[in-house]
């Protein structure tokens, strides 16, 4: 996990300016699509207004993550940021395929476009995901989620550049294979990050140890306390696509283990691998008394 952590309010501006910038674009679009009658500004349309799905997905995720807990759901509702970044994450990718699905029904059939009409609309629409994009760039190493929104506005101000290139490109040499050749290598581009943003989204999803959480690191930290002489039960997870939890079992000889002791462990844990939760249990060695979960697979 990232090193800075951001509040969700720290957001909410970020996300009601990308919001509104891009509901305006839809209705452009559509405005235009039909008053010119173009069902690529229509469909375009359609899909910026997936666009503003994925930001009020991720909006609502970081406020619902803010919610106090309850006795039905213990950690609050955190985990929300990470089925926020799974499902924006599955909405680009199944836009991706869409993209590539009419890049090769265009190789096939190559249509004629308003080359004009198409630049406008491609360099309005880097503008206004560029822009959205930018508002999530410094977030995005130390949320997941905000790399999801901001991922996802990356994508498609590329689209709309390549979209924009290929139309001068098409009005100058009159190539129209060239609109469905950029489509598939913007796509394929996109694809490669999108990809790692998903196995990380899933990984946090399946309860994996975080990104950037070294739990080797954590286990020598823990075993090298003069009071400590074993560990076992070790688990670290992502509470949410900011905060990192643990619990282990520490094995000690000494009967004098204080509190003062498990604040500066859990303040170690935190200051030298962002571990913002950390459950400690401290058992007594005994030879005859030894905890259930001591097993070699819970190592």
């Amino acid at each position: 996990m990232g090193h800075a952590h951001h509040h969700a309010n720290d957001y909410n501006r970020a996300f009601a300016i990308g919001v509104a910038l891009n509901v305006a674009f839809v209705a452009v679009e559509v405005a235009y699509g039909l008053l010119a009658d173009s069902l690529a500004l229509l469909a375009d349309a359609g899909h910026n207004l997936s666009d503003v799905f994925a930001l009020l997905i991720a909006w609502g995720a970081t406020y619902l993550a803010g919610k106090a807990a309850t006795d039905r759901r213990t950690y609050g509702l955190k985990r929300s940021t990470i089925l926020a970044s799974l499902i924006s994450t599955s909405m680009l990718l199944v836009a991706l395929g869409a993209i590539g699905w009419e890049a090769l029904q265009r190789f096939m059939t190559p249509a004629p476009i308003n080359g004009t009409t198409v630049i406008i609309v491609a360099a309005v629409g880097v503008l206004i995901n560029g822009a959205t994009a930018a508002l999530f760039m410094a977030g995005r190493k130390s949320d997941l989620n905000i790399r999801a929104a901001f991922q996802h506005m990356a994508a498609d101000a590329g689209i709309s550049l390549g979209v924009a290139v290929a139309g001068v490109l098409i009005l100058t040499t009159g190539w129209l294979w060239l609109d469905p050749a950029m489509s598939l290598l913007i796509a394929a581009v996109i694809f490669i990050g999108t990809w790692s943003l998903l196995r990380d989204s899933l990984n946090l999803a399946m309860d994996a140890v975080p990104p950037g959480v070294d739990l080797p690191g954590v286990r020598d930290c823990l075993l090298g306390q003069d009071w400590v002489i074993d560990i076992h039960d070790l688990h670290i997870w992502a509470l949410s696509t900011t905060e990192t939890a643990l619990t282990v079992h520490v094995v000690t000889h000494d009967e004098q283990v204080d509190n003062y002791r498990l604040i500066a462990l859990q303040q170690l844990l935190h200051d030298d691998f962002h571990i913002e939760h950390a459950t400690i249990q401290v058992e007594h060695w005994d030879e005859e008394t030894n905890c259930m979960l001591n097993q070699n697979a819970c190592r």
